[in-house]
């Protein structure tokens, strides 16, 4: 029954955030609700919440799951937005992935599925 899952991270500042995830990341800004925010890019949503407490976003990540994460990679290490110890490589689980941090501090990993029968 279940479809999709929404990551909901923190934002310290709206306006921050929305020119990297639209410069840096390529999603599409949707909305602004008093500091809420909503993204798009493909298939998948990030929506993002207000917190003025910076330890926050340092508690908070997400896992996306993509096709072409070589790709991917290359783009964001162009944009220089892959965690320092988040460089690509493949997991004992199966995944080919890397790592980002977000303006706010929020990690994100992104993961190809390599695993033999995908």
């Amino acid at each position: 029954m279940l479809q999709t899952a929404v990551p909901i991270l923190a934002s310290l500042n709206a306006k921050e955030t929305i020119k990297f995830y639209t410069e840096k990341l390529g999603f599409t800004f949707h909305n602004n609700w008093d500091g809420y925010l909503i993204f798009s890019k493909d298939e998948i949503e990030i929506h993002l919440w207000p917190t003025s407490d910076p330890e926050v976003p340092k508690a908070t990540g997400c896992y996306i799951k993509v096709t072409e994460v070589d790709e991917l990679f290359a783009a964001y290490k162009e944009q220089g937005v892959v965690h320092p110890n988040g460089s690509l490589k493949n997991m004992p689980w199966g995944m080919r992935q890397f790592s980002i941090l977000d303006n706010s501090g929020n990690i994100i990993h992104f993961g190809e599925d390599i695993s033999v029968g995908k």
